[in-house]
């Protein structure tokens, strides 16, 4: 079982694992072909559709060490959601966290695109398609060059980084009253440190900012990107209003967070914020699933605040490493990122334990202000760049839910 970190003891542990000349920070990762990097060393086999699932884990049985990804969409998808699952299967595919990829699926035309789109990264990519061979034959092509791919995947060495070629998405879930107090401010103080170093990070759930939306707006990095957010949220706000639906009740906020303490979205929502601390500004808006293209930064992804929808999305983005601020207890993990689970719950962390990863409940206690907490979550996130696995890989969380945005023809 994973060993939870507390605030205290991560501090005698900073320095060795995250020291560079000058005293920055650093880690050892995986550089890939298309200069990303990344922190964890995955040969992935990865299903075009739901049809290609059984072929996808029957390769990853055979190969010990082959990763599969299975997921429930994928036929007689069009239009924009289409489009949104081929950026996904290649987002995926392309992960500074994955080293080669064994694309499955029933035909041969969406295969090949998905194939395409990760061979683009430079990244190593073998397509199959099972109309016309079937599962055996497949399977056992596909085993093959699973075989291959692990092999090199496996001589691949760490080597020396910059803590600015890390990126690191943040989520809360399960919030409760003290997400707002002292889980999610710690991941703002995160934020705005590593913001300064040039690290690029992402912020998305737009629904889950409902009644904070003008703030939010307020931080923005230009007009041209507060306008590009606020259209995303109302966008997202008609969306409600075309399915006649006048409230979130029941959703958000969920049952959990009415039993954490937490009354309306409103109040969520101002919780929620405080993952992006006080001084970072976000510089662009991203679709579900869109890789950042305008440099270091802080992101705004439009995603579902469903936690394993919204991690895969930012997976899919690129993002090598996830923060995920927990109240009353979420044990979500992703298939190819690092989940990182903070709390400021004592109750959570004493009943939750093996899915903490730090514990900054002494926040609560005034044992703890949040720029001790700030660093110790630098720390045990630059130990998890590292290596070091996170509570969700041990327990075998990989959470992998795709988002769908209508029904299929």
């Amino acid at each position: 079982m994973t060993q939870r970190v507390s605030a205290k003891s991560a501090k005698s542990r900073r320095g060795a694992a995250t020291a560079r000349p000058g005293g920055a920070l650093s880690f050892l990762g995986y550089r890939r072909e298309n200069g990303r990097v990344g922190v964890r060393n995955h040969v992935i086999a990865l299903p075009v559709d739901d049809l290609s699932n059984a072929a996808c884990e029957a390769v990853a049985n055979n190969i010990k060490g082959v990763l599969a990804i299975p997921h429930s969409y994928g036929r007689l998808q069009f239009g924009a959601d289409l489009e949104l699952h081929f950026r996904t299967m290649i987002g995926t595919g392309t992960n500074p966290n994955v080293a080669a990829v064994i694309v499955i699926g029933i035909e041969p035309g969406w295969t090949k695109r998905i194939v395409d789109g990760i061979r683009a990264s430079g990244k190593p990519c073998e397509g199959f398609a099972i109309e016309g061979h079937g599962d055996l034959q497949t399977i056992a092509a596909a085993s093959r060059k699973a075989k291959e791919f692990l092999h090199n995947a496996s001589e691949l060495q760490r080597e020396s980084c910059k803590a600015e070629d890390l990126w690191v998405a943040v989520k809360c879930g399960e919030s409760d009253t003290t997400s707002g107090l002292a889980a999610n401010p710690t991941v703002g103080n995160f934020i705005d440190k590593v913001d300064k170093i040039g690290m690029t990070t992402c912020f998305g759930e737009t629904s889950e900012l409902t009644g904070a939306e003008q703030v939010c707006a307020s931080r923005a990095a230009n007009d041209q990107v507060r306008k590009k957010f606020l259209k995303t949220w109302s966008d997202y706000n008609e969306m409600i209003l075309r399915n006649k639906t006048n409230d979130l009740s029941d959703s958000q906020p969920t049952k959990g967070n009415i039993a954490g303490g937490l009354t309306t979205i409103e109040e969520k929502a101002f919780g929620n914020l405080e993952k992006i601390g006080r001084e970072a500004k976000f510089i662009d808006v991203l679709d579900d699933g869109e890789t950042p293209t305008k440099g270091p930064g802080l992101y705004f992804m439009n995603t579902s605040s469903a936690a394993a929808e919204c991690v895969t999305l930012q997976a899919a983005a690129g993002f090598a490493v996830h923060l995920f601020p927990t109240g009353q207890g979420n044990v979500i993990g992703n298939p190819i990122i690092p989940v990182i689970k903070l709390t400021g719950n004592p109750r959570t962390v004493r009943l939750m334990s093996e899915h903490i990863d730090l514990d900054v409940s002494d926040i609560l206690r005034g044992k703890m202000n949040f720029d001790k907490a700030g660093d110790a979550l630098i720390d045990i996130t630059m130990r998890v760049a590292n290596g070091r696995l996170t509570c969700a890989e041990a327990l075998g969380h990989r959470e992998y839910t795709l988002t769908k945005l209508y029904r299929s023809a």
